[in-house]
């Protein structure tokens, strides 16, 4: 399992969501759990505020569909829309997801974006949209798939955060993996075709979710960690030593990433930037 896909799992069972995206913190809405998904929805909505009116028909690839949220919402808006996943069991379940809506029968293709059937779907799409799964694929190989399967005048749609160009610091590791740098992102989109259209750093307004987060690792998720290892060590003492021998570096690793605190909102601003990102195929 990846652990994007851990990720959707336990946001389900631990935060009732269906998303794994961060959400839209503006003042008018409190900072706090239960007001989580209210700020998933207004990231969805942002993201479908772009698209193109479907007063015909406007074809989107939902690349990294996740649960199918989003793309159940875009059908819901009469858009044409396909998912890519590359967890079979995430693709099944987006397929029951989106089976009982009448219209449009999207296609969820099962494969990484990297393998995705470019000759099937060459020209096909008006948008390809990116939420939060830009970061895990090079520009080098989904750049020419874009280019393949757009229609002229399409659009492509990103919105995740990059690496900032924030100095690295030696006392402080940002805790925050992926995203591209984003000055080579740049300077490899002025090697294509694509036009932008809007760059919108919208960091300030998705940091918050780092709060959140933070506090449930510190206070919920650490804590009772700590008790289940307390009892392991109890009950199983040569077990949890074998365990802890065998396991030592990479429980060292997911503790400082996890559980040191500097998961915080301040730290995220540092050492990224989140971009709503817009551009179109000539």
């Amino acid at each position: 399992m990846h652990s994007r896909e851990l990720g959707l799992l336990l946001a389900r069972q631990l935060l009732d969501v269906e998303d794994l995206h961060y959400g839209l913190w503006d003042p008018d809405l409190e900072l706090k759990l239960g007001n989580l998904a209210a700020a998933q929805q207004r990231y969805n909505d942002m993201l479908i505020a772009q698209l193109p009116k479907p007063e015909r028909e406007v074809r989107v690839l939902d690349i990294g569909c996740g649960t199918g949220q989003l793309l159940r919402q875009m059908l819901d808006r009469g858009y044409s829309a396909d998912g890519v996943i590359p967890s079979k069991d995430l693709g099944d379940s987006v397929r029951r997801k989106v089976a009982d809506g009448s219209g449009y029968r999207s296609r969820i293709f099962d494969c990484r974006f990297e393998d995705f059937p470019v000759a099937e779907c060459r020209r096909r799409y008006d948008v390809a949209l990116f939420s939060e799964s830009f970061q895990y694929i090079s520009p080098s190989v989904s750049l020419p798939i874009l280019h393949a399967i757009l229609k002229p005048g399409g659009l492509l749609l990103i919105s995740d955060f990059f690496k900032s160009d924030a100095p690295e610091s030696t006392s402080l590791d940002p805790g925050f993996g992926g995203g591209h740098p984003l000055k080579d992102f740049y300077a490899t989109m002025e090697q294509t075709p694509f036009v932008l259209v809007r760059d919108e750093d919208i960091t300030h307004r998705v940091s918050p979710n780092m709060e959140l987060v933070n506090d449930l690792l510190m206070n919920r998720i650490k804590p009772a960690t700590l008790t289940i290892g307390r009892y392991i060590e109890g009950r199983y003492p040569l077990l949890a030593r074998l365990a802890l021998g065998l396991l030592r570096r990479k429980l060292d690793r997911v503790n400082y990433k996890y559980f040191s605190g500097h998961r915080s909102k301040e730290v995220f601003e540092r050492y990224k930037t989140y971009r709503l990102l817009l551009y179109r195929l000539p």
